[in-house]
């Protein structure tokens, strides 16, 4: 039997609240709905799906049970699922529009999820065997994300963030490596749900993202913005760029324009002397705020020159 992660069905958090969950249940409902969908079978497996999985998010008492039955279990979605692990329990399949998984724990005469907790012996024939004297599980693993920039990836940092819990909001501290990938995870030993029957705690995995900072990534490059005077890009010359490691002397080709790149080898982002990118000079033309008077006089003699 497969175990469901209705979380995913819906597309919200574990941590969602309860309108939260009513308003993705909605917007799921409405896109799959049978009569947006005529004859497509697969939108109406879908539709099934998604009101199974708010018949129990939707409900506070079989959310509980749920959350329960799921982070002791430390189960993941499609998994499979053997109630003969627990004792001697046969079960048939129904046909009232819902799964096997939830007509077990949900439906009318199935298994009562608390039981399961108190070592007692369910329903219909179901002996668990089960309680914290006798089994204990290892919690459940936790992910959240974390947004950082490339600059703090590329020199490596200390971040402080608060996370959501079960048990409410806790505040903890991550070490991120340097170099470290966009999707690339850190480990928090023992930050995750808790264990049961005494065992240990679930780990906690940061997943890292990326925002822009003073460098935008882009796969392994770094892109910088560069400004430059109309005189520069028109003449060229040098300029002292800093660059990731320290400044660096920078070649302007003659009639740049906006938008185009130089590109400086190396220089761009991942782990030092391990395959690192290239850093990615975006130009930007843009004119002095204010002008000196000899300045103005140049400018409108370049004017009568193009007129």
């Amino acid at each position: 039997m497969k175990y469901l992660d209705y979380y995913k069905v819906l597309g919200v958090d574990k941590t969602a609240t309860q309108d939260a969950i009513k308003k993705s249940y909605r917007k799921l409902a409405k896109k799959y709905h049978p009569d947006a969908n005529p004859g497509n079978k697969n939108a109406e497996e879908r539709f099934k799906e998604i009101n199974e999985a708010y018949e129990v998010l939707g409900d506070p008492d079989k959310r509980k049970k749920y959350d329960r039955f799921g982070h002791s279990m430390n189960f993941q979605n499609g998994m499979d699922f053997d109630p003969s692990q627990f004792g001697q329990y046969e079960f048939k399949s129904s046909h009232n529009g819902f799964s096997d998984f939830f007509n077990m724990f949900f439906g009318d005469g199935g298994i009562d999820i608390d039981d399961l907790f108190r070592g007692s012996t369910g329903t219909r024939g179901f002996n668990t065997g089960f309680s914290s004297g006798h089994r204990s599980l290892r919690g459940e693993d936790m992910e959240a994300e974390m947004y950082i920039t490339p600059e703090e990836g590329l020199e490596g940092s200390e971040k402080t963030f608060s996370i959501r819990t079960a048990s409410g909001t806790k505040t903890l501290s991550v070490r991120i490596p340097k170099g470290i990938p966009e999707g690339g995870k850190v480990k928090l030993s023992g930050q995750g749900h808790p264990g049961v029957g005494g065992a240990p705690n679930g780990d906690l995995y940061i997943v890292i993202r990326f925002k822009e900072g003073k460098y935008k990534l882009d796969g392994n490059n770094l892109v910088q913005r560069v400004e430059l005077y109309p005189w520069v890009a028109a003449l060229g010359g040098e300029m002292k760029i800093q660059a990731p490691g320290g400044a660096i002397q920078v070649k302007i080709p003659a009639g740049i324009q906006s938008d185009q790149k130089i590109r400086i080898p190396g220089k761009g982002y991942g782990k030092t002397n391990a395959g690192r990118g290239d850093l990615m000079l975006q130009i930007k033309i843009v004119n002095p705020r204010v002008l000196t008077g000899e300045q103005r006089k140049l400018y409108e003699q370049l004017k009568d020159t193009v007129l």
